[in-house]
């Protein structure tokens, strides 16, 4: 999902070559026409499935239910509350179909779910209804804490599959699943001072030459790294490790800019994201970058094959090809 989402309170939905739908009515069978003229080079099956999608947003879907938007770029979850009726704004280039929403949890780390219920909603890149894990996202509203898995009643984690549920495609599904699965061992597998021995691991492995400072007395520099063997050539970069999922606030990232000295650079990293404010600060300093946990990620899979063997044996992967069917025809 885009900020602009977040900033302004609603959700949408896509087939912007749609117009109102309430112009076209609370009809599955008539939404199904209206989009095979919109879109006749879609395929066939595809055309039921997004008139489902279309109802369910306009007419379906009701004040007070909550809504949970996934962001994939830095691996948050977003939780609101639907507070309006479908709207159409036939001005606008990207969302014109919209439900208003009312925040209320923002940039919360997939890392803090048990798997099945991550997998559930995959990256949700279309609109569908949590079925067998609901329970687990409405414990996190109500108390900001997640149940383990076994505590989850039978009837929630049931295997029963509603029929308008629409999934991903299986190749994108494997992708956030892996993404998920190195997350959560970072997060729940190692401990603080693990985590900062991988990071100087990851550098390493992209190319870096990289040190833990002594635990107890960093200062709150946890690795330096450097490009040349001997660390004599600048920049110096000074790296603060962050062992959770939490946001990190614009304070946060201050307190590790204070320890540069002239021509250093300073990389603050977290396994959750980062405040409006923190990124605004960044984009204020040349010699500071913030890496969110989606990055680590992101860096994790790209070096995998170069990462020292007892991060390899920690979190297990293996490379997987899946056959692209989707310019298959009927």
């Amino acid at each position: 999902m885009s900020s602009e989402l977040l900033e302004q309170g609603f959700v949408s939905i896509g087939w912007n070559a749609i117009a109102d739908i309430r112009s076209i009515g609370n009809d599955r069978e008539k939404l199904k026409r209206a989009l095979e003229v919109a879109y006749p080079d879609a395929k066939a099956g595809a055309y039921p499935v997004w008139a489902g999608i279309l109802r369910r947003f306009a007419f379906e879907m009701k004040e007070g239910d909550v809504v949970i938007a996934p962001h994939r770029a830095d691996s948050t979850l977003n939780f609101g509350v639907i507070t309006g009726n479908y709207s159409y704004y036939p001005d606008a280039q990207v969302h014109p179909h919209r439900r208003e929403v009312r925040w209320v949890q923002t940039g919360v780390s997939r890392g803090l779910f048990p798997q099945k219920a991550l997998y559930e909603i995959g990256s949700a890149m279309t609109l569908f209804r949590v079925k067998k894990n609901v329970q687990v996202f409405l414990d996190y509203l109500d108390s900001g804490t997640v149940r383990p898995p076994s505590a989850i009643s039978s009837d929630v984690t049931s295997e029963a599959v509603d029929d308008w549920v629409e999934t991903e495609p299986s190749a994108a599904r494997l992708d956030q699943f892996t993404r998920d699965f190195v997350l959560k061992t970072l997060l729940e597998d190692l401990s603080h001072e693990e985590f900062e021995h991988f990071t100087a691991d990851l550098l390493r492995a992209m190319g870096y030459q990289a040190r833990v400072t002594p635990y107890s007395s960093d200062g709150g520099v946890d690795v330096i790294a450097h490009r040349d063997p001997l660390g004599l050539e600048p920049p110096l970069i000074k790296v603060q490790c962050k062992h959770t999922s939490a946001q990190q606030s614009r304070p946060d990232i201050q307190r590790l800019s204070g320890t540069l000295a002239h021509g250093e650079l300073a990389l603050f990293v977290c396994l959750g994201s980062y405040s409006k404010d923190a990124v605004g600060y960044e984009r204020e300093r040349q010699n500071l970058r913030l890496m969110t946990g989606a990055d680590i990620v992101e860096h994790t899979i790209a070096n995998y094959e170069s990462l020292a063997a007892r991060w390899q044996s920690r979190m297990p992967l293996r490379r997987v090809y899946v056959v692209d069917r989707s310019n298959e025809g009927h």
